[in-house]
């Protein structure tokens, strides 16, 4: 087959193509007014716009949907399509800003993409108390901060950030982590490395193998790793792709993690009136206060056993109120709508000092 037969045999299927796209713009421009008379509506009655469980069962719904009709897009596929979609709606419905741990590349910022799409005015901040500030002070819509990891565990520091926060809990994101060496370098010349503590970390046996002799620089996160390491000669970091494209700066070395399925869940925080619905598979995330005694967090265990509550994660900190007090932290399945969970929390007053929900959210 000749060049010319090629292309006259591709003309037909492009004009078919061309005519598929113009209906997608039409039925885009379609779902757009659709969207915009809902976030009126939300607006009427004083509902939060952005709805995590609604937009859960969209993605689950057309999941299920692609797989009845054996389509050849994977449901990964048909998931980040629609996301953009949905974030592109909610854009015109109400622009959105979201705080996150800077600068630009960073995994928190991975996640806010993951979760709100790319149609949304991004603030990247020096710290998560910093993009957790911007949404109090109304400079921001969301913030996105990481809470744990699935080897190094919690991050206490950004659950002492929400204890005494009039922020909540809005939902929360599951990325895995993949680490990248990027440098404008060749391996065999690098002698310094940056990044964020847990990603040196979590490379330590692939960077004994391979540059047992560079100087590990800890800094604030591994896209500033990834800024700093491109204006540098002879530096390399430790980041994501995003950051490698971000800055400029070639990628050397994937996936050097020392332990695959690594993952970090986030929490998406927002003011107390974007709480979401119950989607009917929930979490609850409190902190509460116990009496100095034998036994009291034994009780406080017993209230969620009796109402049939299940503890997903509990996790102690110093109060910051008095010296050798402690507050505690704890997911438990259900939202706080839930008649069994709504019971064990109004039981649990009586046996906690202090007792505050910082969200109900769909699970990840």
């Amino acid at each position: 087959m000749t060049p010319s037969d090629a292309r006259e045999e591709l003309g037909p299927w492009r004009t078919q193509i061309d005519a598929l796209d113009t209906q997608i713009l039409e039925l885009l421009q379609k779902r757009v007014e659709c969207a915009l008379a809902v976030g009126e509506i939300k607006k009427r009655n004083g509902w939060p716009l952005h709805d995590p469980a609604r937009e859960k069962l969209i993605y689950e719904r057309l999941a299920q949907k692609q797989s009845e009709l054996r389509g050849d897009l994977p449901p990964s596929a048909i998931t980040a399509i629609f996301r953009e979609i949905i974030s592109a709606c909610r854009n015109a419905e109400h622009p959105s800003k979201v705080a996150f741990l800077g600068p630009s590349g960073t995994n928190t910022q991975e996640a806010a993409v993951q979760f709100f799409g790319s149609a949304v005015d991004s603030l990247p901040c020096a710290t998560p108390d910093e993009a957790c500030r911007a949404v109090v002070c109304g400079d921001a819509d969301y913030a996105v901060i990481a809470i744990e990891n699935s080897i190094h565990g919690l991050v206490p520091a950004n659950l002492d950030l929400l204890a005494n926060s009039p922020l909540s809990i809005c939902a929360e994101i599951e990325i895995e982590i993949h680490h990248c060496l990027m440098s404008n370098a060749p391996l065999g010349e690098i002698s310094k490395i940056y990044s964020h503590e847990q990603a040196l970390a979590q490379c330590k046996t692939w960077l004994g193998a391979h540059l047992p002799s560079a100087t590990l620089v800890p800094v604030s996160s591994t896209a500033k790793g990834a800024q700093m390491a491109a204006q540098e000669d002879g530096a390399a970091a430790i980041s994501s792709p995003l950051a490698a494209d971000i800055y400029g700066i070639g990628i050397v070395a994937r996936n050097i993690e020392d332990i695959s399925g690594n993952k970090t869940r986030f929490w998406v925080v927002g003011g107390g009136d974007k709480t979401p619905k119950p989607s009917g598979r929930d979490k609850t995330s409190l902190t509460f206060l116990t009496p100095h005694k034998p036994g009291a967090l034994v009780e406080v265990l017993g209230v969620f056993a009796a109402h049939g509550v299940n503890v997903m994660m509990i996790q102690s900190r110093p109060s910051r109120q008095a010296a050798w007090e402690y507050r505690f932290f704890a997911d438990v399945q259900g939202h706080a709508s839930d008649e069994n969970v709504q019971s064990a929390l109004e039981n649990l007053k009586s046996h906690t000092i202090s007792l505050k929900v910082i969200g109900s959210y769909p699970e990840a």
